[in-house]
């Protein structure tokens, strides 16, 4: 891969995106492509992300990937003290699908053990939340236990994510692959992949607006399934998207603000009665 980021990246992503490509340079010497490619295939099978969300919303349930996310670039710490196997049990208590671990570090001050607690300390399925850029990354995923990896279509070329998703698919790994608009969208859709993100976060204003989901969802057919993002704080914003058949929802920050994030997400999507 030659390009370094898609030419449409928004600012804030191109700095995270040319960290990313220096991080890896960092990386490499440390950990060889072909001793990750061998911790990767010596992996235990995935727990099937797709397919965990596939079943919740083939009941017409909410499919919730409760995010573990000590902060933000925007909104700084958002949890301490943090215990991301502690908030994976909770999560699990609460009826979450999967789960998302932020691993990054320069601008969320994340961790790949943090993903590594929170998988071990529960049974659900959980997707490396990362900017993945490169092939090395998608090996460095499994090899760390990841069961899917995300894929931000406002910083990969549509070659690019062609090119990681195959690599992902080959070494049993699920992508959900992140869009915010149409152009990311048409791109998205040549994936093979079934999940499908709807940021509602514009990157260039940061403004949310669930309208997002509600248009771009019409774009996508009945073979894929819809995850909304962002923007979901109260049980009207659940209601509004299940009403429009979306039953796939990533949340975080509303979660990770509470003192039982399970609760929090128990009482959003599963309130009793």
């Amino acid at each position: 891969m030659t390009d370094r980021h898609n030419d449409r990246t928004p600012t804030i992503l191109r700095k995270i995106v040319e960290r990313k490509w220096q991080e890896i340079d960092e990386r490499k010497p440390r950990v060889a492509l072909a001793d990750l490619k061998a911790r990767a295939a010596d992996q235990p099978p995935a727990r099937g992300f797709a397919d965990a969300m596939g079943r919740a919303v083939g009941q017409r349930q909410p499919a919730v990937i409760a995010e573990i996310k000590k902060a933000s670039p925007s909104k700084g710490v958002l949890r301490d003290p943090f215990e991301p196997a502690a908030i994976a049990e909770s999560y699990e208590r609460g009826g979450a699908t999967c789960l998302s671990v932020l691993t990054d570090r320069d601008f969320f001050q994340g961790s790949e053990d943090y993903l590594q607690a929170a998988r071990a300390a529960c049974s659900l399925p959980v997707i490396r939340k990362d900017f993945m850029v490169a092939p090395y990354q998608v090996y460095e995923s499994r090899a760390i236990g990841a069961d899917c990896i995300l894929l931000i279509a406002a910083c990969l070329t549509k070659d690019q994510m062609q090119e990681l998703e195959g690599i992902a698919h080959e070494i049993g790994l699920d992508v959900l692959v992140e869009v915010h608009n149409g152009e990311e969208m048409d791109d998205a859709l040549t994936l093979t992949t079934p999940l499908v993100g709807i940021n509602n976060r514009n990157l260039h204003t940061f403004e949310v607006s669930l309208d997002t989901t509600y248009t771009l969802h019409e774009r996508i057919g009945s073979e894929r399934l819809a995850v909304t993002e962002s923007g979901i704080m109260t049980r009207d914003d659940v209601v509004a998207m299940t009403d429009r058949g979306i039953y796939g929802f990533l949340v975080g920050e509303s979660f990770m603000r509470a003192d039982q994030p399970g609760e929090k997400l128990k009482e959003l999507f599963f309130p009793a009665g």
